[in-house]
């Protein structure tokens, strides 16, 4: 990142990367997605959670070398460090297609419920544009600055679904991946297209928080097995607070677009 793109990033929340994704990484990603939606069936997305009006899978490290490649991305990998410090790990890679039919609303949130604390910023995502992002098709929405506000917007909004007047919307072209500080007021909005809008979304949190999705439990023991040295200090399959977190309790809280 430029001097300019940093400065975003730490002072407005958000940055936009473009083109992120070449094309034939693309339209493997479409393929492997739309496969793995059909093979799962009523079961997609339950290593996370169903939400209404969305199709969802998780936990896709487990399930493609084409997907390991999104979490170990190094221009990513760069803005986490930003963000986190050194102390970092991947909480979870979630797919999310917000259907349409006017759905896949989501309340202004921060992830996990959290914001930053006397260790700093903890929490990080990145949303992969597998599709255009336009004003229509329920794009993600952010107020720029809130991460430093202090506050979860269900403190101090009347209606975390209305509308913000600082809001705006991340736009961009199938390709394009938006980084956020998830302390960052966000949220889905409305799909008023007659076409799915097909996204990926990267989370990592501080090493002292638990991951959303525990990896170690989540991935198969050949998997694991077969995870260079960088893939395992990622999803901190050796970190032995890992374990510790993952038995006090999950990061499911908070949403992820």
């Amino acid at each position: 990142m430029n001097a300019d793109q940093i400065r975003q990033l730490q002072d407005l929340g958000y940055l936009i990367l473009r083109d992120v994704i070449d094309p034939d990484w693309l339209a493997q990603l479409r393929t492997e997605t739309q496969r793995l939606l059909r093979a799962e069936g009523s079961l997609a997305g339950s290593e996370f959670r169903p939400e209404p009006g969305s199709d969802r899978l998780a936990n896709l490290v487990g399930k493609g070398e084409c997907f390991e490649r999104v979490v170990a991305h190094p221009r990513i990998l760069e803005a986490v460090e930003l963000v986190l410090g050194g102390d970092w790990k991947l909480s979870s890679l979630n797919y999310r297609a917000a259907l349409p039919g006017d759905a896949g609303l989501q309340p202004l949130h921060c992830d996990m419920g959290l914001v930053p604390d006397e260790l700093g910023d903890a929490v990080f995502n990145s949303v992969w544009m597998l599709d255009d992002f336009t004003e229509d098709n329920g794009p993600t929405r952010f107020v720029p600055g809130s991460h430093r506000s202090g506050h979860i917007p269900q403190q101090v909004l009347a209606d975390p679904y209305a509308p913000h007047p600082q809001q705006m919307v991340g736009l961009g072209k199938a390709g394009d991946v938006i980084l956020t500080n998830a302390h960052l007021w966000h949220g889905g909005t409305a799909n008023r297209t007659g076409l799915a809008r097909r996204s990926l979304h990267g989370f990592y949190v501080r090493g002292d928080k638990p991951q959303q999705q525990y990896q170690k439990r989540l991935l198969s023991a050949e998997t694991q097995a077969r995870m260079s040295p960088q893939m395992r200090r990622i999803l901190a399959l050796d970190d032995p607070r890992n374990d510790m977190l993952s038995s006090e309790g999950s990061g499911r809280s908070g949403f992820l677009r």
